[in-house]
């Protein structure tokens, strides 16, 4: 059975790759977030209590191409289901997806693969040509492309994880024209073009803006489809730094390199659509129910989540402003929170290091859940 996405699975070996695209030599990635969407992150804290835990050669298809820069975000009215998502797609393994066309031009298929995990189809509908997020289950994916009658041209892996990234030599080989797009820092199997933070990956209409997001891996990126050119929402695929309600455990860094990650994500805008890397829904909200057992947000969004799972549905895409309301990793500004899980040495509200020893707690706290 596949490792789940909180403890990661083994990194599998590139043999080699091209040069990298990055300006430095080391690839190494800025931290900086960029400035688009910011939106404010203040949010009321409920009542809180804590139950006692018991490669491949390089191509260069003229359809895929990299640029530096950032798209700024279109936005859209805020909600649960924006009106412009057809219903939510079917969330198991052993049922087929039904895909999101949340505007013209512009298709999101989810597909459930192994026991929780997602990879994703971009597709620009126009062109008929397509990206494959993360793609782990090489079989499902080529099902969805033919099914779809798309051309598969770039993929986009989040981090190195096999579970993740195992379907990229089998996709790689059979779509000649097909780019592997990662982190140098990550040890992407088959990577043939290397990522920097704020690159933007171009196919047909489509600009995929890469975010440098490390500590779950240190090479961790997770990509922004930019909504404008569809005047719909923009569109993150998280990976597994963030799950609706939750995020992943830091592997490769510190609290603070992963509160520096979500920081990241949360200058983007509130209608942002949250596409994650795993099915962790009900879990992780049950969660946040005991750190926050008064959190309205929470409450409703477990009564939707739960009769989401027994029709077998996904519970994506969420938003960013919905995980503001309820994501215990995402309140750590929350004073009511610092408090309840501890004292910080030095001030709280804005201070990194606190906030940091808060979500390490959160993240203690949560594996402890987890395993009862």
């Amino acid at each position: 059975a596949p490792a789940a996405a909180e403890r990661g699975g083994p990194s599998a070996a590139c043999s080699w790759r091209v040069a990298s695209s990055c300006s430095s030599e080391s690839g190494t990635a800025s931290t900086r977030a960029p400035g688009s969407g910011t939106s404010s992150t203040a949010s009321s804290c409920a009542g809180l209590g804590i139950a006692t835990p018991k490669a491949t050669p390089e191509r260069s298809p003229a359809s895929s191409t990299v640029s530096s820069g950032r798209p700024r975000p279109a936005t859209a009215p805020g909600c649960a289901h924006p009106p412009h998502l057809s219903p939510p797609v079917d969330g198991l393994p052993a049922l087929l997806p039904h895909p999101h066309l949340y505007s013209p031009g512009v298709k999101v298929l989810p597909i459930p693969v192994l026991s929780d995990n997602y990879s994703y189809l971009i597709i620009d509908t126009q062109a008929r040509l397509a990206v494959a997020v993360d793609p782990s289950d090489p079989q499902a994916v080529q099902a969805s492309i033919e099914k779809e009658g798309v051309n598969l041209v770039a993929i986009l892996c989040t981090h190195k994880h096999w579970d993740h990234s195992g379907g990229n030599r089998d996709l790689s080989r059979r779509h000649q024209d097909c780019r592997v797009y990662g982190s140098p820092q990550d040890n992407i199997p088959y990577l043939t073009h290397p990522l920097c933070h704020q690159d933007v990956v171009s196919v047909g209409r489509l600009q995929i803006q890469a975010l440098a997001t490390p500590g779950h891996t240190q090479g961790h990126l997770v990509y922004l489809l930019d909504g404008e050119p569809y005047e719909g929402p923009s569109c993150l695929f998280s990976g597994d730094l963030l799950f609706l309600s939750g995020c992943g455990r830091t592997f490769e860094g510190t609290a603070e390199t992963m509160l520096s990650s979500l920081d990241t994500v949360l200058g983007l805008g509130d209608d942002t659509l949250l596409w994650p890397g795993h099915e962790y829904a009900e879990e992780n909200l049950g969660f946040a129910g005991v750190v926050e057992p008064e959190n309205l947000a929470r409450e409703r969004k477990m009564q939707w989540v739960q009769r989401q799972r027994m029709e077998r549905k996904s519970t994506c895409p969420s938003t960013l402003g919905e995980e503001r309301s309820y994501n215990p990793f995402l309140r750590t500004h929350c004073l009511v929170l610092q408090e309840a899980l501890g004292p910080s040495p030095g001030p709280t509200g804005d201070d990194g290091c606190s906030r940091a020893q808060l979500l390490e707690r959160l993240r203690q706290l949560k594996d402890l859940h987890k395993s009862k």
